[in-house]
This record gives C-alpha cells, structure tokens and sequence, in this order.
C-alpha cells in the first residue's frame, strides 16, 4: 500500500531527510521512531503529498504521489503534528465539514460523523466549539477526522499526544484493530506503544534508517537479550559470581544488587539461554543456594533506541568544534 523510494528532502544546506527507502503492506502497522529532529515529520509530510520530496519517490495503492497526487491522496487519513481545527465549530459541525471535503454527504456524510464520534468516545463532548476543548478531546477531533472517509492508509503523527492513560489505552487499542485491514504509519515517542500496537518499527536519525525490524527483533539487538536474572535470597555475592563464571556456556557475570542478591548472566556466544538456565538451577541445588528465580531478559527497546541514536564521542566533538 505505501512504497517509499530512496526519499530525500533538502532545506538549503540542511538535508533533513536522507534516501530513505521502505514499504508498508496492509494489515501492517509501523512504528516511526527516532529523536527530535531526525526527519520524522518530514518523512510523513512527503508520503502525504504535503510537501514536494527533493528527490525519490511514493506511491500509494497504485498511484505516484507526484505524477497523481489526487487519487493518491484519497486512499490516506492523515493526522498531522499540531493538527489544525477550525475553533469557533462545534465537533459535530467540524468533522461534518471534513466528511463533505471527503465528498460524503447527505445520508452518507452523517452515518460517518456518527460513526467517528462513536469510536473515538467524542459523542459527550459533540456539540461544544473545538475552542472549548481539553487538548486530549482536540486531538481526539483531529484524529476522527482523519478517519472519516475510511481510508485504507493511516499516516499518524504522535497520534496520543497530550491523551490521558485511559485516552491513550483507547486510541492504541483502536490503531491496533484498525491495523489489522490497512497500512498504518504512525510517529511515536513512547516505546511501550510500539511494543503494544506496532508490527513493525523502523528508527530514524539523522535523516537516514539506521533499524527496521519487528519490535522482537530490535529488542534482541540489545546487549541484555538473552541473558539470564537470577535472583537468591542471600548468599555471598562474589563468591556465587565467581562460581558462575565457570559454568558451562557462561560468558560474563555481574552483580545487579545485593539485597536482593541478583546476578545477571550473559550466555557466551553460541551457548542457549536454556541450557544455560539449566545448568545455573543444577548449581544451585548442588550449592543448596536458596534461588528464588531464573529469567531470560527479552532486551530493552530503550536500551537499543539510545545504543543507535546517541552521538558517539568523536561525532559529538566535532559537532562541537
């Protein structure tokens, strides 16, 4: 549904955006990720057709973004950062008028209003002017209009910006639903929303792709995936560290804490966090440790989105000269 070619965007000297290449299928939802100003929002912008690309690339269902903007942008809802509204009308006037820009009117018109105030939880709050809003309700406005028409691709800028918990919980869980017939894009700082909603994530820096994997798959590139907590209710530290470190398959041990006594074990290359497991619980019986636990660390989404986004010393030294 979305394929992105080797998309650049200059801004005079400054290259915000940097060849990026991709593609989005239906019934898939990607998470855009990346630190401020890595070239998120640009990205976006372009897919959309709300500004020109400098060189490269989009097409939409079937249709290039340059040479048929219209067809192209008919098969998209888009929410934009800092997505505008029209103040002085009410909720139900507003996404009333987006619905006929959309051309559905009459009968038409009024069952998709209604059917977007009812999933984004807007009925309470439809005949107040935008102006009086909470900026989660404003939001939540915004986006209902960008799914008016039903599109079949989703582009969503932070689409839970300024939402409370419970509003945030209420418009992951439709992404996620909705992801499962469309191809949704969607640009977040929350990683546990990636981790919850997204099929897919792709990180961003600097204008350039530096990740593109399943939130499974980036979290295996960190340094704790894979290796193993213990945890004991006593026991001297260094010397159950030094035991550990002659296990089997053991490549490195380090103490997390000493009350609760944790250890975290790294598996030496090649070695299985299960055997490995096993025999850390062979020891500890033999040992007569008194263990409370053994778990295999998934990996930290943060940990790896810092390992791949931070600036090294020399860069950042440069940057400083």
């Amino acid at each position: 549904m979305i394929q992105v070619q080797n998309l650049r965007k200059e801004f005079g000297p400054k290259v915000a955006v940097n060849g990026i290449s991709f593609t989005v299928e239906k019934g898939e939802v990607l998470g855009f990720l990346g630190p401020n100003g890595a070239g998120k929002s640009t990205s976006m912008r372009m897919i959309t057709g709300f500004i020109p690309p400098t060189e490269g690339s989009v097409k939409v269902g079937e249709f290039d973004m340059l040479e048929n903007p219209i067809p192209a942008k008919r098969l998209i809802g888009y929410l934009p950062e800092n997505a505008p509204s029209y103040a002085d009308m009410s909720v139900r006037g507003f996404l009333a008028f987006t619905a006929e820009l959309r051309g559905l009117s009459g009968d038409a018109g009024k069952k998709a209003v209604n059917r977007v105030l009812e999933m984004c939880f807007l009925e309470n709050v439809q005949h107040q002017s935008v102006e009086t809003l909470s900026k989660g309700y404003r939001h939540r406005t915004c986006f209902a209009q960008s799914i008016i028409h039903d599109p079949e691709v989703l582009i969503l800028d932070e689409p839970t910006d300024g939402l409370d918990p419970n509003q945030k919980h209420e418009v992951r869980t439709l992404i996620k639903k909705m992801g499962e017939t469309k191809a949704i894009i969607f640009s977040t700082h929350i990683l546990e929303e990636v981790e919850a909603v997204c099929s897919r994530a792709i990180i961003i820096d600097r204008g350039t792709i530096v990740a593109n994997g399943t939130p499974r798959d980036l979290k295996m590139r960190s340094d704790q995936a894979g290796a193993i907590t213990v945890k004991l209710v006593d026991g001297n530290g260094e010397a159950i560290k030094a035991k550990l470190s002659h296990l089997n398959g053991v490549d490195r041990v380090t103490i997390l804490s000493e009350r609760p006594l944790t250890l975290r074990v790294w598996p030496r290359k090649g070695s299985g966090s299960d055997d490995v497991s096993r025999g850390i619980a062979d020891m500890a019986f033999q040992e007569r440790w008194s263990l409370q636990g053994l778990q295999v660390e998934e990996g930290r989404l943060d940990e790896v989105f810092r390992s791949i986004t931070l600036p090294d010393t020399k860069s950042t030294k440069e940057e400083t000269k």
